[in-house]
């Protein structure tokens, strides 16, 4: 598949479109880091190692242990000093 693009300038960059089926041929999307290289005078661009996306059920376990460390937290900050500790 040949496809062609003008290099062209938007405010302070150089840019220049990717048509969508190459995008969805590089398996790449709007805002997917690629790496760039030149390799005998041709540009080659890969995507970056994907990022893990995190489910929000991955997000929030163990969330209740940390809610019963908090708490346990608020008990040591009221109780007395027993040593030099300035506030």
């Amino acid at each position: 598949m040949a496809n062609t693009a003008k290099i062209r300038r938007q405010g302070g960059a150089t840019v220049f479109s990717i048509p969508p089926a190459l995008l969805k041929m590089l398996g790449a999307d709007v805002g997917t880091e690629l790496n760039l290289v030149i390799d005998n005078g041709s540009l080659i661009a890969t995507p970056s190692a994907a990022k893990k996306r995190y489910t929000l059920a991955e997000l929030l376990e163990g969330a209740e242990e940390m809610a019963t460390l908090n708490n346990q937290a608020k008990d040591w900050q009221g109780g007395p000093r027993v040593g030099n500790e300035s506030f």
